[in-house]
C-alpha cells in the first residue's frame, strides 16, 4: 500500500506542471494554436497564430529560410531578397572568396552595387511551403506486435508513396520526418534556391570579435551577422546562377524595429534547430561523459593546435584554414562546456529520478508492465554494451580522421570516379567534374599541415582504440615501416596522386583505374571506412532493440503525463521558441545584465590579440559618438540575452518582438547551460543575439552601405 501511494505521489509530481513552459520548447509552428498561443498572449504577443504560420496567407514563416538544408537559419529583410544570417554561417564562404590580396575575413566585404555581389557556389536557401501531420497515414496498419525490421519496411513504403504523390511535378523538395523517435511523422515541403550571393560581411574584428575566447560566453560584443541575397529566374522560380537572374521577390520579409529591447520584453524565434536529445537517459549521459565527449575534445584539440601553429606563419595559411579551424573550435568548446554543465547541473541525477518515476508508474498497472516493463532494462543493457564495445567512440576517431585529413577526404571522393573508370562510361565528363572539385580543394590545402594531422590522428587511433577497429593500413605500417607512422606518412604524401595538384592533374590527363586502386591515400581511406562499416555492424546488432525501447520510453512518458505538452527533439525542421529578454545570475555573487553596449568593445580592445583587435574606423566612430539613429540615450547597444530554447542550426535565426518585427539575430548560447541539448535549465539557459541596431549601425555608419538600409522597412519606435 505504501509503495502504491509513493508511486501515485511521484506521478502527481510529474504531471503537475503547466501544459507548456514559456521558455522551454522547440515547437512545431503549425501546432502553436493548440499548445502555445494562450501562453504567448499572456507574455505579450500581438499576432494571431495565422500571422506566424499559415498555408493560406503570407506569414512570418515565409520570411524564414534554412541555409544549406539546415546548417544555419536566415531571414529575408527586404522586398529584393536581401537575407540576414550570422557571420559565422557565412564564414566559410567568406574565406573561400578571400585571398591575400582580397582578405575579406580581415577587412570585411561590402557590395556597393548589385553587380559587385559575389556568387557563392554550393550555397542554398530553402523556404518552407507547408508542413502536415501524416502520422496516421504512415503508421496505418502497423501493429504493436510487428518487429522493428517489418515496421521500418512498412514506414519506408508509406513515406515513399506519400512524398512521391505530394512532389509530383511541382519542383519542390518533399520529406517526411520522424518525431518522438517514430511515434509521429510530419511532411515538409520546401522550395530551394541555389543562386545566392554575398552582399556584405563585417571584418572579423566585428563579426568574430572575441574569437574562441568569447565563444559560448556572456557578456558578448560580437557583430555576428552577414548579408546575402537570393536570386531567382525572371518568373520567380529557382534557377542556377546566371547573370540575367533577378533578386527574389519574396512572399514575406521582416520589418525592423528600432525600439530596442528591455528586461521582460516578449520575444520569439523561428528557425531550424539541428539536433537535440532531450529524452536521453541517464545511461546515455554516462556514455557521453566517459567516452564520447572526451574523445571528441581530444581529437579536435590536436587538429586545432596543428592548424593554429601553421596559420600563425602566414596570411595565406590563415585564410586557407580559417573555416576548418572555426568549425573545430566551435564544437570542441561546446563539448568541453557540455561536460561541465552536465556535471555541475546534476543532469544525470535528474534523468535517473525521471526513470525511477517512470518505472514506478509502469509497475502500477499490468497492461503497462506488459508494454513498458522492459524498456529501461533494455536501454541499460544496450548502453552497457555500447560502453564495452566502444563502437560509438571508434566512430569519433574514424570521422575525425577521414574528415580531418584533407588528402583522405578528397581521396574518398574518388570512389565515384573509380566506378566511372570501371564502367568506362562518361569518363571525359567525370574528369571535368573532378578537375573542378580539385581546383577548390587545393586552394585551401597545405601538404605540411595535412601530413602532420594525419600523423597525429593515426598515432591516437593506434594508441587509444581496441585492435579490432584498426584498419589494414596498420598492418602495412607494421610490416613495411616497422611500426613507424612517421615513415608511413612520408610514403603516403610522396607517392599519392592526391598529394599535390601537379600529381593529380597528371593522373587526370591519363586516368587509370589500376593506378587509382593502388594509390596509398585511396587505399588508406577505404580501409578506414571499412573499419567504420565494422562499427556499424556492431551497432546494428542492437539498433532495433534500441529503436523500439527509445520509442516506447517516449510514448510511455507522454502517456504518464497526459496534462503536459511535449515538443519533439530538434531535427533541422522549422521550430518556434518564445520567451523573454532577461538577465541571469550564473553563479554566487555574479549578476549578468541582459544587454551589452559599445563601451564593452572598447574595454576589450587589445591590438596585440587578433581576437580582440577593434578596427580603427570603429574606434573613431565610438570616439565621435557617431551612432546615428541606432543609439539609445547616447549609448550604442550591441548584444542582448533572451530565455529562448535554441541549438545548432538556429544560428542566424531572427529574434522578433511581439509584433513580429526583427529586433536581433540569434548566434549563440551561454556556457553555463551547455547541457541544453539534453536538458533545458530554466534558471540558466539563455540565447545570445546581436541587436539589430548594432547591425544597422555597422552597415550604415561603418561600411557606408546606406543603400542596403534603404531597402529595409524600418520602424522608428516599433510601437
Amino acid at each position: 500500500m505504501k509503495l502504491r501511494l509513493l508511486a501515485l505521489l511521484l506521478v502527481s509530481i510529474v504531471i503537475s506542471p503547466l501544459a507548456s513552459f514559456a521558455d522551454e520548447g522547440m515547437w512545431l509552428p503549425m501546432l502553436i494554436s493548440k499548445y502555445n498561443y494562450a501562453d504567448m498572449q499572456k507574455l505579450g504577443l500581438k499576432l494571431t497564430p495565422e500571422q506566424i504560420y499559415s498555408v493560406n496567407q503570407d506569414c512570418l514563416k515565409d520570411a524564414i529560410v534554412a541555409l544549406d538544408h539546415g546548417g544555419c537559419t536566415g531571414s529575408v529583410i527586404s522586398a529584393k531578397g536581401l537575407l540576414i544570417t550570422n557571420h559565422h554561417c557565412g564564414f566559410d564562404a567568406i574565406a573561400k572568396q578571400s585571398s591575400v590580396d582580397h582578405d575579406y575575413l580581415t577587412d570585411g566585404f561590402w557590395a556597393m552595387r548589385p553587380e559587385e555581389e559575389l556568387p557563392l557556389p554550393g550555397k542554398t536557401v530553402s523556404f518552407l511551403i507547408r508542413m502536415e501531420d501524416v502520422t496516421q497515414a504512415v503508421l496505418a496498419g502497423i501493429a504493436d506486435t510487428l518487429n522493428e525490421e517489418g515496421r521500418a519496411e512498412k514506414i519506408q513504403a508509406a513515406t515513399d508513396s506519400i512524398t512521391t504523390s505530394v512532389k509530383g511535378d511541382t519542383g519542390f523538395e518533399v520529406s517526411i520526418e520522424s518525431m518522438f523517435a517514430g511515434n509521429e511523422y510530419y511532411l515538409f515541403v520546401y522550395q530551394t534556391f541555389s543562386d545566392i550571393r554575398m552582399v556584405g560581411a563585417p571584418p572579423s574584428g566585428i563579426g568574430k570579435f572575441g574569437g574562441e575566447t568569447d565563444n559560448w560566453m556572456w557578456p558578448r560584443h560580437t557583430g555576428d551577422f552577414c548579408l546575402l541575397r537570393v536570386y531567382s529566374a525572371a518568373d520567380g522560380n529557382p534557377a542556377k546562377y546566371a547573370k540575367e537572374n533577378i533578386p527574389l521577390s519574396p512572399k514575406k520579409f521582416l520589418s525592423i524595429s528600432l525600439a530596442g529591447v528591455h528586461e521582460g520584453d516578449f520575444a520569439m524565434i523561428l528557425g531550424y534547430p539541428g539536433s537535440t536529445d532531450r529524452f536521453l537517459t541517464s545511461y546515455g549521459i554516462n556514455q557521453k561523459l566517459e567516452q564520447l565527449n572526451p574523445s571528441d575534445i581530444l581529437l579536435k584539440t590536436v587538429k586545432m593546435d596543428i592548424m593554429k601553429r601553421y596559420m600563425n606563419q602566414s596570411d595565406a595559411l590563415r585564410i586557407a584554414y580559417a573555416g576548418d579551424y572555426a568549425y573545430l573550435a566551435n564544437f570542441q568548446k561546446k563539448s568541453i562546456q557540455e561536460s561541465k554543465a552536465l556535471t555541475r547541473l546534476n543532469v544525470y541525477d535528474d534523468k535517473k529520478k525521471l526513470e525511477d518515476e517512470f518505472e514506478a508508474w509502469v509497475n502500477l498497472d499490468s497492461k503497462r508492465i506488459e508494454k513498458y516493463g522492459k524498456v529501461l532494462s533494455s536501454l541499460k543493457n544496450i548502453y552497457d554494451q555500447k560502453m564495452a564495445d566502444r563502437a560509438d567512440e571508434a566512430q569519433n576517431y574514424i570521422m575525425e580522421t577521414v574528415m580531418g585529413v584533407q588528402v583522405l577526404n578528397f581521396a574518398y571522393g574518388a570512389n565515384e570516379f573509380a566506378t566511372v573508370l570501371a564502367e568506362n562510361d562518361s569518363v571525359a565528363e567525370a574528369v571535368a567534374d573532378f578537375r573542378g572539385r580539385a581546383k577548390e580543394f587545393y586552394q585551401n590545402y597545405d601538404l605540411r599541415v595535412d601530413r602532420e594531422i594525419l600523423l597525429k590522428m593515426l598515432t591516437l587511433y593506434f594508441k587509444n582504440l581496441p585492435e579490432e577497429y584498426r584498419p589494414e593500413i596498420f598492418d602495412l605500417i607494421k610490416k613495411k615501416f616497422d611500426n613507424d607512422i612517421n615513415r608511413y606518412a612520408d610514403y603516403l604524401y610522396s607517392k599519392s596522386l592526391f598529394a599535390t595538384p601537379e600529381k593529380f592533374e597528371a593522373f587526370l590527363s591519363n586516368p587509370s583505374l589500376k593506378k587509382l586502386e593502388k594509390d596509398p591515400a585511396f587505399k588508406a581511406v577505404n580501409q578506414i571506412v571499412a573499419s567504420y562499416i565494422l562499427t556499424r555492424f556492431i551497432q546494428m546488432s542492437y539498433d532495433e532493440d534500441f529503436s523500439k525501447a527509445r520509442r516506447l520510453f517516449i510514448a510511455g512518458l507522454q502517456e504518464m503525463n497526459p496534462g503536459k505538452a511535449y515538443y519533439p527533439d530538434a531535427n533541422s525542421t522549422m521550430r518556434l521558441t518564445y520567451g523573454q529578454v532577461k538577465s541571469y545570475e550564473p553563479a554566487d555573487a555574479v549578476e549578468y545584465d541582459y544587454q551589452t553596449t559599445g563601451l564593452g568593445i572598447i574595454q576589450k580592445d587589445d591590438q596585440s590579440n587578433d581576437e580582440f583587435r577593434v578596427p580603427a574606423k570603429l574606434k573613431e566612430l565610438f570616439d565621435a559618438k557617431d551612432f546615428g539613429r541606432y543609439a539609445e540615450i547616447g549609448v550604442l547597444p550591441v548584444c542582448f540575452l533572451t530565455t529562448h530554447d535554441i541549438t545548432g542550426g538556429n544560428s542566424g535565426s531572427p529574434v522578433m518582438n511581439a509584433k513580429g518585427e526583427l529586433i536581433g539575430v540569434a548566434f549563440d548560447g551561454n556556457s553555463e547551460a551547455m547541457s541544453s541539448d539534453i536538458k533545458y535549465d530554466v534558471n540558466l539557459q539563455h540565447t545570445i543575439a546581436v541587436d539589430i541596431r548594432y547591425v544597422l549601425f555597422v552597415i550604415d555608419k561603418y561600411a557606408g552601405a546606406s543603400y542596403l538600409v534603404d531597402e529595409m522597412q524600418i520602424g522608428g519606435n516599433g510601437n
